[in-house]
């Protein structure tokens, strides 16, 4: 059994010791900002299913936000979830259309500024979802922080209808977080059909995504504290 937690301390060490890292500091217990984010953001729009998106649910990460401004620029309506889901409307729409600054527009301190929160029931359907590692491997595999909710946003926008087993999944990484070793994962987590990295593109063979919420993975308290979980729940 792969030990994640040992794998994700030793990519943040090595992301701070080699100085990949870049702002916010440490990279430690986050989503690590990283030297070349934004070459892996411009191999990322030259992937067929991104450049000709309508709609992109993106995470609200630093080492993203090159690709959401970049999705905003090629007007692509991006949709980043309201952080902890702590809001039935539960994700904010930035529509390139009605914004006067794409560059602030999808920063996570910005985004409720300038974006208007939805419920689910409210979003289109999604062309693909852009997601933010610590680890993945080139099977699509992968490792977060620890805390699940990009998983669960994603089994959340399935139940809505507004992804399917088809949705293409993407995530943008240092090469050091492409890992050799093969990566165990849950059967709620997300598998990642291309990995870009500054230097490579992956295109994986990645397994079947979650069908929807996995109830069994959720003790009482994620439940209380997600508002739009009390519609979904068996």
């Amino acid at each position: 059994m792969v030990d994640k937690d040992a794998i994700r301390t030793r990519l943040w060490d090595r992301l701070e010791r080699d100085g990949i890292a870049r702002f916010p500091f440490p990279p430690h217990g986050r989503i690590s900002n990283f030297d070349g984010a934004r070459a892996a953001a411009e191999r990322a729009m030259a992937l067929p299913e991104l450049a000709s998106a309508a709609a992109v649910k993106a995470n609200p990460d630093a080492p993203q936000l090159p690709l959401r401004r970049r999705l905003l620029k090629n007007r692509t309506t991006v949709y980043m979830a309201v952080p902890r889901l702590a809001d039935a409307a539960c994700f904010v729409e930035l529509d390139p259309a009605e914004l006067s600054d794409l560059d602030a527009a999808p920063t996570v301190s910005h985004m409720d500024d300038h974006g208007t929160r939805l419920g689910p029931d409210a979003l289109p359907k999604l062309d693909a979802i852009v997601v933010g590692s610590v680890a993945v491997d080139a099977s699509g595999a992968r490792i977060g922080k620890g805390e699940g909710y990009s998983d669960l946003e994603y089994a959340i926008l399935r139940e809505f209808g507004l992804v399917d087993g088809d949705t293409t999944t993407v995530t943008t990484v240092h090469d050091t977080q492409v890992v050799e070793e093969t990566l165990t994962t849950d059967a709620h987590d997300v598998p990642i059909d291309v990995v870009c990295t500054p230097t490579r593109t992956i295109r994986t063979d990645a397994g079947p995504k979650p069908a929807g919420i996995d109830w069994s993975a959720l003790d009482e308290a994620r439940r209380e504290e997600i508002p739009i979980l009390d519609r979904l729940a068996p």
